[in-house]
């Protein structure tokens, strides 16, 4: 039998007294894509960073191509052909593809000659054998994230990585993006290289992988080949319990008309005539095509981007939204896709996240009372389930679930009429994902007017009451619960219209 390219065994973590692992272990074979699933704290991540260097184990073992790994960090970690991609390329956006790359590869001191010409050809050559046509001289800041993950595929290569590690490379892909994404791998994987490769998206797991561990709570619970499981056995070995669904069905009461758009233009996004209505008690899915305007939408209405033209209406009430201030004081809250950077301040505790948009409450002559903040931040902590040690727990430290609830509470807190949710279950796992539907229909049955944005058709079916499809900056129609399929929101998304 073939020496693995890489084995983890038995690996323990502890971080202040919490195992993050328990009984870590992994191998990957050459030419092999390996998927790790887990929910989000499962303990991936903990293990993926000790693949990498990046922390220490407290017990276990690696071994790399049979070879005992005593210690490790960073530098080793690549000196053994290990790379790691991660979903956020870590590149400098104002220097060039080939000068990312020669960062990444060129050793020697500071006052070396450059060889500009050998530069360039050096990271064309990579860029090509990574499979994309990329100019070397391109800026980063003007590529696409896909483009930036083949520069990162295009490093490790040139690293002569055997050891790849993709950790979520397709939450900001479109399909066609995927599919390229994956003909790269197995170039890679033709190469000889074995991929780990991490996702909280079953269907590409079962289409890409020749092998599956499933993670939960910080042990390795099974590895099984991928014809030998199916999405409804991963899902149920991933959560130790039996969903039903992913996606919960709920009859509805509409109420009111909550917000009414009528006509409204925004030329500086390419919104055009939008005329749409959400009711009291109504989740609204909004479907359709990357580009096809869903969040410019959400920022028109939220007041980033104001709309130049058109009627917005809150309970009949014609308003003006010139800012997200005013948006905040009518009553609308907005939880943008990229929660990381604008939904949530990592950095911050929880019950800072959570009062930042309403401050007021929580203060007392101008000054924060402690007190009322974490009380406030208590009862949110407490009614969206968020898993943390304390009120006062960085929000950086907690899974992509809790964070993205935590996100959520901080738009509750400021009690709105009308809440839009711009992608609420990406990059989560499938536990996280049904704990957050289900809140989503818990505030829809107390009355929250819902607009929800999501690039995944079985969440817009299942949870949206009605689903309105952009196309080119316009609604291209608007179905009915009872009338809509995946084949008739495409049609609309791609203006294919019966």
């Amino acid at each position: 039998m073939a020496v693995p390219l890489l084995e983890a065994k038995s690996v323990t973590k502890s971080y202040a007294g919490v195992r993050a692992l328990r009984n870590g272990s992994f191998e990957l074979l050459e030419g092999e894509v390996h998927a790790l699933i887990g929910e989000n704290g499962a303990g991936k991540s903990t293990l993926i960073k000790v693949m990498t260097g990046a922390i220490q184990p407290d017990s276990g073992s690696l071994i790399v191509r049979g070879s005992p790994v005593e210690q490790n960090d960073p530098s080793i970690s690549r000196s053994l052909g290990i790379a790691a991609i991660y979903q956020q390329p870590s590149l400098f956006p104002h220097l060039s593809v080939a000068e990312n790359i020669a960062l990444a590869l060129e050793g020697g001191g500071v006052w070396r000659k450059v060889n500009w010409k050998e530069r360039n050809r050096r990271a064309g050559e990579l860029m090509e054998r990574a499979g994309a046509s990329i100019h070397p001289e391109r800026l980063v800041s003007t590529l696409s994230m896909p483009e930036q993950q083949l520069v990162e595929i295009a490093k490790a290569i040139g690293a002569d990585a055997k050891i790849l590690i993709m950790d979520e490379p397709t939450a900001s892909l479109t399909d066609r993006e995927v599919d390229s994404l994956f003909r790269t791998i197995g170039v890679f994987r033709n190469q000889g290289a074995g991929i780990i490769y991490i996702s909280h998206r079953l269907e590409e797991i079962t289409t890409i992988a020749d092998r599956i561990t499933v993670m939960r709570d910080g042990e390795t619970i099974a590895t099984r080949r991928r014809e030998e499981v199916d999405k409804p056995t991963l899902i149920s070995m991933m959560v130790g319990r039996e969903l039903d669904s992913v996606y919960p069905k709920h009859e509805s009461a509409a109420g009111e008309v909550a917000l009414e758009l009528r006509h409204v233009s925004n030329r500086s996004t390419g919104l055009k005539d939008i005329s749409l209505t959400v009711r009291c008690g109504e989740i609204l899915g909004l479907a359709g095509l990357v580009g096809s305007g869903r969040t410019q939408l959400a920022e028109t209405i939220f007041g980033l981007t104001p709309a130049d033209s058109g009627e917005i209406l809150l309970a009949g009430v014609p308003v003006k939204i010139d800012s997200p201030a005013q948006a905040i004081q009518l009553g609308i809250g907005y939880v943008p896709e990229d929660r990381r950077h604008h939904g949530v301040v990592l950095e911050m505790p929880i019950a800072f996240n959570t009062t930042l948009a309403n401050l007021k409450r929580v203060s007392r002559h101008g000054l924060i009372d402690e007190g009322r903040e974490r009380e406030l931040a208590g009862r949110y902590v407490m009614q969206l389930r968020i898993k943390a040690p304390s009120v006062y727990t960085e929000t950086g430290a907690l899974s992509g679930g809790n964070q993205q609830k935590v996100a959520l509470a901080r738009w509750l807190a400021i009690h709105p009429k009308v809440l839009i949710l711009d992608e609420p279950t990406q990059g989560v796992d499938i536990g996280s994902k049904s704990e957050i539907h289900n809140l989503m229909l818990e505030l829809a049955a107390g009355g929250l007017a819902i607009i929800m944005i999501s690039s995944e058709l079985p969440e817009v079916l299942s949870i949206s009451d009605r689903i309105a499809v952009m196309h080119q900056g316009t609604i291209g129609g608007v179905l009915s619960r009872e009338e809509a399929t995946q084949q008739k929101i495409l049609s609309l998304a791609m203006a294919h219209v019966d």
